[in-house]
């Protein structure tokens, strides 16, 4: 597409042609674009951690939960007025989709915040002509909502570097480059970000601690290299997950998840 940026063509490419001779440092290659079918891979992968490959999956209000979460990315979608310390990324994967020739189905035209209050009434549309129309158009959009999912962590490092110490920049840098610079990297890297965010924002926190990209990278031992960089990956991300369990509201339950959360991040090796 010509609205990719330089970062969206390099992530993508890297995932599905890295070179063994590719260097590892902390200035990043430029490398070409790839198609559209590769995409639609990362999506499929994405799809398949969020919601089983499921169509149904695709428009989900998990139990203990106070919103629906749609798409392939499982974007959160808010009701009109409400507040929570999670990002809302429905109404953005919208705006891209839209931007980028998706012809939106009547429902999203017409609405801009979650038109069904409660958990109950968004279970009691599944069968509805709105509902239907939204996980047909949420199917048929695999390729472009892993196009979103990449191009948010596109905008990761920047973030990550702004919100951490300026003398952990290089470390984090060639960290986020070791696990790029693998087959599947990009893969591990655009579903943690899509999975629990970039950990930049100070409101996603339990006790001052994050749980997103940002914190994975800092619980990284060191920065090894080729497939031992993705190994890594995996094992920092399960024990900083294991750590937001930990010290999350005893109300959320949130030790149930646990057991997924660590299967996801096994797919990561």
């Amino acid at each position: 597409m010509n609205t990719d940026g330089f970062w969206l063509k390099f992530l993508l490419s890297v995932c599905i042609c890295v070179q063994p001779w590719l260097t590892v440092t902390a200035q990043t290659p430029t490398l070409p674009a790839i198609s559209d079918a590769a995409a639609l891979e990362i999506g499929k992968r994405i799809w398949q951690n969020e919601c089983g490959g499921t169509v149904s999956g695709l428009t989900s209000w998990n139990a203990g939960e106070d919103f629906p979460s749609l798409g392939i990315v499982h974007a959160i979608w808010y009701r009109e007025g409400q507040r929570e310390k999670f990002l809302e990324s429905f109404p953005p994967l919208v705006n891209y989709l839209r931007q980028h020739g998706a012809k939106l189905p009547p429902l999203l035209v017409t609405h801009r915040y979650n038109p069904w209050p409660t958990r109950a009434q968004f279970l009691a549309a599944q069968n509805s002509a709105d509902m239907t129309a939204l996980r047909d158009f949420l199917r048929d959009t695999v390729a472009l909502q892993a196009r979103f999912a990449a191009e948010r962590l596109a905008q990761a490092l920047p973030q990550i570097l702004a919100a951490a110490p300026a003398d952990r920049h290089a470390a984090l840098t060639l960290r986020f480059n070791a696990v790029a610079a693998t087959p599947r990297g990009i893969y591990a890297l655009v579903d943690y970000v899509n999975f629990k965010g970039t950990g930049a924002r100070t409101e996603e926190r339990y006790h001052g601690q994050g749980w997103g990209l940002l914190q994975v990278l800092q619980e990284m031992r060191a920065t090894p290299p080729g497939a031992a960089a993705r190994e890594e990956f995996a094992r920092a991300a399960v024990s900083v997950l294991r750590r937001r369990v930990q010290n999350s509201p005893p109300a959320r339950h949130e030790q149930r998840w646990l057991a997924g959360w660590e299967n996801r991040c096994a797919t990561y090796r």
